[in-house]
C-alpha cells in the first residue's frame, strides 16, 4: 500500500486526495473506482447517481456502519471495516480492483465533508492503475444549514470529524464566532458541542449566541436542542460517550449576532 503515515506527523491521506483535480470528466475515465457519499443514513437522501455506482459494483468497501445502510441496494461483495482493520480491508479491496472488478467505496454524507482521509486511503491502496471518481452526496451539514437557517455564503464551516491536528480549524472558529454563522462537525468524544462552546467562550465569544445541536438528522429519532453558547458550555469535559448528552452523529450550529 505504499508509504506509511502518521496523522500527527504526516503525510495525511487527505492531502493526497486533495493534491490535484480529477483529470477526466464523469464517465470518460477508463474503469474508475467510485467514492460515493451515501447521505446522512436515510435512504431517501441517497442520490440516484450514487445508488447506481453502488448497484453496479462487484465489490463495495466502507466502514461497517456505512455499508449497512446500502447493503440491500447491491449484490456486490461487501467488505466492511473499522479503524483497526481498515488498512487490511482496503488491501483486499485493491486486490479485487486490480483483478478487474468494479469497485465502489462508500462514505457517510458527502466525501467533501470529512471524507478526504478515507478517499486518500482508497487512492493509496489501489495506486495509479485506476482513477478514483468522487460522487458527492447529501451531507448532514447541508440538512443542518437548512434547519438552522444559516446560508452557506454567510457561514464558516469546519469539520473536526477527522484524526490529526485540529489547531487551525479551531482558530477559524474562534476568529469568526459572532461575526459569521458557524457549522461544525464535532469529533467524538474529545471535541463535542460542549467542549467547542467552552473553547469559544474562552476566546471571547458571547455567551448569548444562539446554538443548536442537531442530532441524527433525517432519521426517525432526529433531535434538535436549542440553547445558547453559555448554556452549552456546561456540558464541556470528558472523553467518552457517557460524558456528553449529545450523539456522535451531531452537527453544531452557532448563529451570528
Amino acid at each position: 500500500m505504499g508509504e506509511g503515515y502518521d496523522l500527527d506527523s504526516g503525510p495525511d491521506p487527505a492531502e493526497r486526495a486533495a493534491a490535484a483535480p480529477e483529470r477526466d470528466a464523469e464517465g470518460q475515465a477508463a474503469d474508475p473506482v467510485y467514492a460515493v457519499g451515501i447521505g446522512p443514513g436515510n435512504p431517501e437522501y441517497l442520490t440516484p447517481r450514487g445508488e447506481r455506482a453502488i448497484r453496479e459494483a462487484d465489490v463495495v468497501v466502507g466502514f461497517e456502519t456505512v455499508v449497512e445502510f446500502v447493503a440491500d441496494r447491491t449484490d456486490a461483495d461487501l467488505l466492511t471495516c473499522g479503524y483497526r482493520d481498515e488498512a487490511e480491508t482496503l488491501e483486499r479491496f485493491a486486490e479485487r480492483v486490480a483483478a478487474g472488478d468494479a469497485g465502489t467505496a462508500v462514505l457517510m454524507g458527502d466525501p467533501n465533508h470529512s471524507g478526504y482521509q478515507f478517499v486518500g486511503k482508497v487512492e493509496r491502496a489501489i495506486g495509479a492503475a485506476r482513477p478514483v471518481r468522487m460522487i458527492p452526496g447529501i451531507s448532514s451539514l447541508q440538512v443542518a444549514a437548512s434547519r438552522a437557517r444559516t446560508p452557506m455564503e454567510r457561514t464558516t464551516f469546519v469539520t473536526l470529524h477527522r484524526s490529526g491536528d485540529l489547531s487551525e480549524d479551531l482558530a477559524r472558529l474562534r476568529r469568526d464566532a459572532g461575526d459569521r454563522h458557524l457549522l461544525v462537525l464535532p469529533r467524538p468524544y474529545d471535541w463535542m458541542p460542549g467542549d467547542l462552546a467552552a473553547d469559544l467562550l474562552d476566546a471571547g465569544a458571547s455567551a448569548s449566541l444562539d446554538a443548536l445541536v442537531l442530532e441524527r438528522l433525517t432519521h426517525d429519532d432526529e433531535k434538535i436542542t436549542w440553547t445558547t453558547l453559555g448554556e452549552l458550555a456546561t456540558h464541556a469535559g470528558g472523553s467518552d460517550a457517557e460524558a456528553t448528552p449529545f450523539s456522535d452523529l451531531s452537527v453544531l450550529a452557532i448563529r451570528a449576532n
